[in-house]
């Protein structure tokens, strides 16, 4: 998936410990493989070559990941959408942008996005992307999604606490050997070195920043998280960090609030029962949702 994953497990002996960490990577590879559409023998892959020409049969699991994907779109109104793969890549943030694109090339880059044209047949198991061109990507809720089922896995062997840490996307369960809860720290985007706060994590936590790829113009700062509907990348937040039940659940969240901004996004979380947020806006303040009393660290 293009990321490290850092794995963590409270066990009564390194043998144990051993062996419930090559279970989850196991699961990871695993997961990764049904998912990638760099593997072009995934099932992923087929969905996408396949756009606009045939509907094609997928596994339970994958066809489950893309139902809930769907549903997170609609939660969401296209902040979050699988369909972003079909998008052109014409933002640069590698430094060599010296202008901003033109609106008519903005808007052609999403043509083909929408989460709409992902069109499920239940009984038959098929997954069929409407338009030829189209295609659909986890990037944004893949990492997420293994931490999960990389948990899920070493809980059922009898694991009683530790970390999936997916580059920033961390599902946690149980205490810390000590008995006290794990936690997290939250972060300045300005001075990487320091931290606002540190919070406890019951279940999963993910932090999205956008402070490190990004490009100026006309005094606006444009991110690399780019808004599948407009086409024009995220403005206003520095870091997202979003605590929920589940990772996947939360790395979508992340990368929605981004592209939903502030005032919609803060709202939005504040409507889904269980599920809190930590934003930090461009000019280093700090917005937490109804639920969160910060531990600030001095």
């Amino acid at each position: 998936m293009g990321s490290a994953f850092d794995i963590t497990v409270v066990s009564e002996n390194n043998v144990s410990a051993n062996e419930a960490i090559d279970l989850a990577v196991a699961e990871i590879s695993r997961i990764e493989k049904l998912i990638s559409s760099w593997d072009l023998n995934s099932e992923t892959s087929a969905i996408n070559k396949n756009a606009g020409i045939a509907p094609v049969k997928v596994s339970e699991e994958l066809y489950q990941l893309i139902e809930r994907s769907i549903k997170i779109s609609e939660l969401t109104d296209g902040a979050f959408d699988i369909s972003y793969a079909s998008m052109d890549r014409i933002w640069k943030f590698d430094g060599s942008m010296t202008e901003m694109p033109s609106t008519t090339d903005i808007e052609n880059s999403v043509s083909k996005v929408g989460y709409k044209n992902i069109l499920l047949d239940k009984n038959r198991g098929t997954v069929f992307l409407k338009n030829k061109g189209m295609k659909i990507g986890f990037g944004a809720i893949g990492k997420g999604y293994a931490a999960d089922m990389a948990k899920r896995l070493l809980q059922k062997k009898g694991v009683v606490s530790g970390i999936i840490n997916a580059s920033g996307d961390m599902n946690t369960w149980g205490t810390q050997p000590n008995g006290l809860p794990w936690k997290v720290a939250i972060t300045n985007p300005l001075d990487k070195d320091k931290a606002y706060a540190l919070l406890p994590i019951k279940g999963a936590v993910v932090t999205s920043g956008n402070y490190e790829k990004f490009v100026k113009f006309n005094g606006i700062r444009y991110t690399h998280i780019i808004d599948p509907r407009t086409g024009y990348p995220a403005t206003g937040i520095l870091s997202t960090t979003i605590f929920a039940p589940s990772a996947e659940l939360a790395d979508a969240l992340a990368t929605s609030v981004f592209v939903m901004g502030v005032k919609t996004g803060m709202d939005r979380i504040n409507q889904i029962p269980g599920i809190e947020c930590v934003l930090i806006e461009e000019d280093g303040s700090v917005r937490t949702s109804k639920n969160i009393t910060l531990e600030i660290k001095n």
